[in-house]
């Protein structure tokens, strides 16, 4: 299941409630919690998203790069709660003239990391590392009481 809604800066974050629109973001929330095949389905729940909100398709070099990088980052968190959070619960997708915010939940508990020292050449373990170097900027919010944890991250529009 997916509902939109406006973004408000004054909503709780992550996945706070709508009061308003006068922001311009847009916000989308997908159901992931037992859905099989999540990776592929967040992505083109994304992919979906970009074309509503004018990202796709997209006119310029810059702004294609823009897409896919999104697309690449809601793998790799997606991929992350299924790998080491018994699966994702729910993904978020917000957008304003300037930054787009992604948003995943779970249930698990533990800290997501970029693998140190990175190692190209090493298998597995770069997707935080991918996450730290597309994104302006990335973090955990747990919420007071429950379990799990929401990792966010945001990517600057393209010019």
């Amino acid at each position: 299941m997916s509902t939109t809604r406006p973004y408000s800066p004054g909503s709780p974050e992550p996945g706070g409630g709508a009061s308003g629109t006068s922001t311009g973001r847009q916000v989308r929330t997908l159901s992931l919690d037992g859905q099989s095949g999540v990776v592929p389905l967040a992505r083109d729940f994304a992919r979906q998203a970009l074309y509503a909100w004018g990202w796709l398709p997209a006119a310029t070099a810059d702004q294609r790069a823009a897409a896919e990088d999104v697309l690449l980052v809601v793998s790799e968190l997606v991929t992350n709660a299924c790998l080491h959070a018994e699966g994702p619960e729910s993904m978020e997708i917000g957008c304003d003239k300037k930054v787009i915010r992604i948003e995943v939940s779970d249930h698990g508990t533990g800290q997501p990391a970029p693998r140190t020292p990175h190692r190209a050449g090493r298998p597995g373990g770069h997707g935080m590392f991918i996450v730290q170097r597309l994104c302006l900027d990335w973090g955990v919010v747990r919420t007071p009481g429950m379990a799990g944890k929401t990792v966010w991250a945001e990517l600057g529009a393209p010019a």
